[in-house]
């Protein structure tokens, strides 16, 4: 019966660790004195398309366990007023996360990724050498809280993404102490009700009041016409996430979910597609692109033009971002994603979409072309597989250690 039991445990411990196969992970970087003075965990998986001679393709893999804090090009004491955290993994790949401060916040400024694409193991068949990127990320937090979020969030490079859960950040820390004051992402704000823990930190002076909860926007229809039929086609829904200064010099964040009925107009021109919604007093212009060699469509640029509160110390925030490379998908066919996605304007905006179904330039009749799934949702719909056989190889796994003990128990009783 030990033996039965032994081996069953075994087999079963063996195959839980296959489910598990995300894990958070650490990196801490210390002043010329050895204080902790920046500390950041979390999952971040990536997303690249490379080039072969015949083809692009697209590789997928998470940052992996052996990721190390590279020391000498790592960062942060008094005399800057930029911390650099850089992580080195594989042969030669490496991440670079940039902070700045001003008086009251703290934000991850730029990100940079560099592969080594000669790595095959990495990127089969690759025709390139080294392919470098750079990107804001919209993460910011008051100075001595920590940043969490354990929410998805996606950054979308020129030709990668980003894809990081599971945060937990603080840059400038204070005497090598992690704080326990705490700045949470809008993301999982809008996912919980459950009212903060009080700590007994000293807060900052400045603080970023939390957006006002709210539901997901509605699904809304759009399209772009010209003389010779569609060139656009559309189906999402849309929550603008804005942040400003108050006279009283405190940050606050506002949530809009856009109306489904928002009047909508657009322009079509051989390698752009123009959408602009327009809803009260808030304009949001998106802009496509198009790769005519690698027949592809993408979203290059959004502007987003919004009235701010009367306690604002501006009247309007204007954002632009035109080194975009969203809602990619192939001509003739329609990019669907169920899951949310986060696209950063600015500092200051960035743009929630939902449910899209989207699909620029070459449309047949007045309906969406086949799908091309997200890999947000292809993520989504792999775990509950892998999981649910995981769980049917466990009951088999048991189901045979039991037999096996059997056997051997009846053994023990024969006649000698």
């Amino acid at each position: 019966m030990a033996v039965r039991c032994g081996v069953g445990l075994l087999l079963a411990a063996v195959l839980l660790g296959f489910i598990q196969t995300s894990s958070t992970l650490t990196f801490q970087v210390s002043d010329r004195s050895g204080k902790l003075c920046l500390s950041a965990n979390f999952i971040m998986e990536f997303t690249v398309e490379y080039s072969t001679k015949t083809k692009k393709e697209n590789t997928t893999f998470e940052l992996p366990p052996d990721a190390d804090v590279i020391k000498n090009a790592s960062v942060c004491d008094n005399t800057t007023s930029k911390e650099i955290l850089e992580v080195g993994f594989g042969k030669g790949h490496s991440l670079k996360m940039v902070f700045e401060r001003n008086a009251s916040l703290y934000m991850l400024s730029t990100l940079v990724l560099k592969f080594n694409l000669s790595d095959s193991s990495r990127f089969p068949n690759s025709s390139g050498e080294l392919k470098e990127e750079t990107r804001r990320s919209g993460i910011q937090a008051d100075l001595n809280t920590r940043y969490l979020c354990k929410s998805s969030r996606s950054i979308t490079m020129q030709n990668m993404s980003i894809l990081i859960s599971n945060v937990v950040i603080e840059a400038y820390i204070v005497n090598g102490t992690i704080s326990m004051n705490e700045t949470t992402c809008s993301e999982d704000k809008r996912f919980s009700t459950v009212a903060p823990i009080p700590t007994t930190g000293t807060p900052s002076t400045t603080s970023l009041a939390p957006p006002v909860p709210s539901k997901n926007p509605e699904v809304g229809q759009y399209s772009v016409n010209s003389s010779s039929g569609l060139c656009l086609l559309a189906s999402m829904a849309l929550q603008l996430n804005i942040t400003y200064s108050t006279k009283n010099k405190t940050l606050k964040s506002e949530v809009l979910n856009l109306p489904p009925n928002a009047t909508f107009s657009g322009k079509c021109e051989n390698l752009t597609v123009t959408l602009n919604l327009v809803t009260g007093s808030t304009n949001i212009s998106f802009h496509f692109g198009q790769n005519v060699s690698t027949e592809v469509y993408f979203l290059q640029s959004i502007l987003v033009n919004a009235s701010l509160p009367s306690e604002a110390t501006e009247k309007h925030v204007n954002a632009f971002n035109d080194s975009l490379s969203a809602l990619k998908g192939t001509l003739g066919k329609s990019y669907k994603c169920v899951a949310e996605e986060s696209i950063l304007v600015s500092d200051r905006a960035s743009l929630n979409v939902f449910n899209v179904q989207i699909q620029a330039f070459k449309i047949t009749g007045d309906k969406f072309g086949a799908v091309e799934e997200c890999q947000l949702d292809e993520n989504s719909m792999l775990i509950p597989i892998v999981v649910g056989a995981a769980l049917a190889g466990l009951v088999l796994i048991v189901l045979i250690a039991y037999l096996i003990g059997r056997k051997r128990s009846h053994a023990g009783y024969q006649t000698i």
